[in-house]
């Protein structure tokens, strides 16, 4: 889900930020900040005489722009493809759509994965009894497999 910035994290930027004020700013680490230069998807547009990062209010931009992708389960090889894109005036919109569908399908085959991951626990839970007795099929159900659960028993009676 992409989260919503407050009004403090989009005041203008007046003279140059720090790499933990432009942090602050964009809702990213510092830490985040240096992987994502590290990867190639942001570089800061200044350093002080002494190497540091400087950060002015395009390179929040950008920021932004990579944690909104980050938010929405973009992978850093697409986000470094978005990005190129984003700041490739002449690009084809079709191209950014296909980057989005191709994500979206992605996105809604881990969903059903989820979902079947979360119906088998659900199973598994609704078959222990919750209880002092030492048998789960809990435990059982992850010991024989996840994919053999359809066909698998309680473990122990009610009796």
């Amino acid at each position: 889900m992409v989260e919503s910035r407050s009004p403090a994290t989009e005041a203008p930027v007046r003279g140059r930020l720090t790499i933990s004020e432009a942090a602050a700013r964009t809702g990213l680490s510092a830490k985040m900040i240096r992987y994502y230069e590290q990867e190639g998807l942001f570089v800061p547009q200044a350093r002080s005489a002494a190497g540091y990062r400087q950060y002015g209010e395009t390179d929040l931009h950008a920021l932004r722009f990579i944690r909104s992708a980050r938010d929405l389960g973009f992978s850093l090889k697409q986000i470094a493809e978005l990005t190129g894109l984003w700041h490739d005036r002449a690009r084809a919109s079709a191209e950014v759509k296909r980057l989005a569908l191709s994500h979206i399908d992605a996105l809604e085959a881990k969903a059903a994965l989820l979902r079947g991951m979360a119906g088998t626990l659900r199973e598994l839970a609704q078959r222990c009894h919750g209880d002092e007795r030492p048998e789960c099929p809990i435990l059982q159900g992850i010991e024989d497999g996840v994919q053999d659960q359809a066909s698998a028993g309680a473990c122990h009676s009610d009796t």
